[in-house]
């Protein structure tokens, strides 16, 4: 970290040997997620009505929305060894983005349950092919930049496009009467945004990897950074895999927290999408501050996750509509952070060469913790809420007791 942070305070890492500067680097392809998730995120909105428009029933809609977002993850495990293997990350970037703007349009006209159902699994298919090839081309920027603070601008560029998005498809429906065609069909001017600035900037910078060389050839390279030059990913990365893993299954996803606040009659499900809103938000903030941070103090930071995660269940399942609603936008800043910071540390960990499989595996890690931790919070708040509590309070112990592993496995 000292290293990265002498090399930007003298300016040597703003002056690559590319025709962009890192930060520009970075708030480019921050404004291409942005837009990206202009798409799909105002396509996810309406996901559900649209299948049942179609004739889908609550099981068609559950199984197509599960299978795909079991495809965007778990196809990392295939696509991110293939980017580190081929060393094609722009053009499994662009790909990836390819099939995702590409289908949410057909969406509209899809006209038949099937071919709907197809595209919705397919533009989670273009996720997973391009996530761990992007986020290695933003790694290399963000070795000049600061990790943190790289990942944690790109992740608030990400949530403006996941706000806008489905308010915009929110207000064509509005005006066409539930029109879909026209509702994602808008969706394709930000889509073909999305193809052209990608292809602009895979022609201004062609090889992102020279911000991280020049940053490594200003200093030596420290100790994990080396590491794993014999094909085998560092160990510090596997304990941070199982601390990561350990810190997501204790936490609670929105739909429980959601299902809470309106069971419970605290909120109406007309204001649930608005303290989601406000979780999004928060979301970006905390991104921010920790990226910050972070390229301050290191990963010591992430203790702040099992905390957050905590704060989660402790405050949202309770009966009161003010402190559950402050348990939700804790909520958001615990994703502010997963989002960002966490994918930040991998690249620190993990040497270029691989980086994408790294980030593959990860995604891995993230997705059967999210589904156990999804299947934990809500099966243990039907049973008993203090029983949760101290099986989360539990979990997250030992969350930092594999941080301090893993901090004392990168020395």
């Amino acid at each position: 970290m000292d290293v990265k942070q002498s090399v930007s305070e003298h300016g040597e890492a703003d002056r690559p040997s590319v025709p962009m500067g890192p930060w520009r680097f970075v708030v480019w392809f921050g404004t291409v997620s942005l837009l990206a998730d202009f798409v799909y995120e105002g396509a996810r909105s309406i996901t559900g009505p649209l299948l049942a428009s179609l004739g889908a029933s609550a099981l068609v809609v559950g199984v197509v929305t599960g299978a795909g977002e079991a495809a965007a993850l778990g196809l990392r495990l295939v696509s991110g060894p293939l980017a580190d293997r081929t060393r094609r990350f722009w053009g499994l970037a662009i790909a990836g983005y390819a099939l995702t703007v590409v289908s949410v349009p057909l969406l509209g006209v899809a006209g038949v349950l099937w071919a709907a159902c197809v595209l919705v699994i397919a533009e989670r298919v273009g996720k997973a092919v391009r996530s761990p090839a992007k986020d290695t081309l933003l790694s290399h920027a963000t070795a000049a930049t600061g990790r943190g603070r790289g990942f944690a601008v790109h992740e608030a560029m990400d949530q403006i496009g996941a706000l806008v998005g489905p308010l915009l498809v929110a207000g064509v429906l509005a005006l066409t009467g539930n029109d879909y065609a026209p509702a994602l069909g808008v969706l394709a001017i930000p889509g073909i945004a999305v193809l052209l600035l990608l292809l602009w900037l895979r022609a201004r910078v062609p090889d992102p990897e020279a911000y991280e060389r020049e940053v490594t050839a200003a200093a030596p390279a420290a100790p994990d950074a080396r590491e794993g030059r014999d094909g085998r990913l560092p160990r510090a990365f596997w304990t941070y895999a199982g601390f990561t893993a350990a810190t997501t299954t204790g936490f609670a996803t929105f739909g429980v927290l959601s299902y809470h606040l309106v069971q419970r009659h605290l909120l109406s499900a007309a204001w649930v999408p608005v303290l989601y809103a406000a979780a999004m938000a928060v979301d970006a903030v905390a991104a921010l501050a920790t990226g910050w941070l972070y390229d301050r103090h290191g990963p010591r930071v992430l203790v702040a996750l099992p905390v957050l995660t905590t704060g989660v269940v402790a405050l949202a399942f309770t009966d009161t509509l003010a402190v559950a609603v402050v348990g939700s936008l804790v909520w958001g800043a615990a994703m502010g952070i997963q989002e960002s910071t966490l994918r930040a540390t991998v690249a620190d960990l993990v040497p270029s060469g691989r980086r994408a499989t790294a980030y593959g595996l990860f995604a891995g890690v993230v997705g059967a913790a999210s589904l156990a931790g999804g299947a934990l919070t809500g099966g243990l708040y039907g049973y008993s809420i203090p029983v949760l509590i101290t099986v989360v309070v539990a979990i997250q112990v030992l969350a930092v007791v594999l941080l301090l592993v893993t901090r004392m496995n990168r020395r």
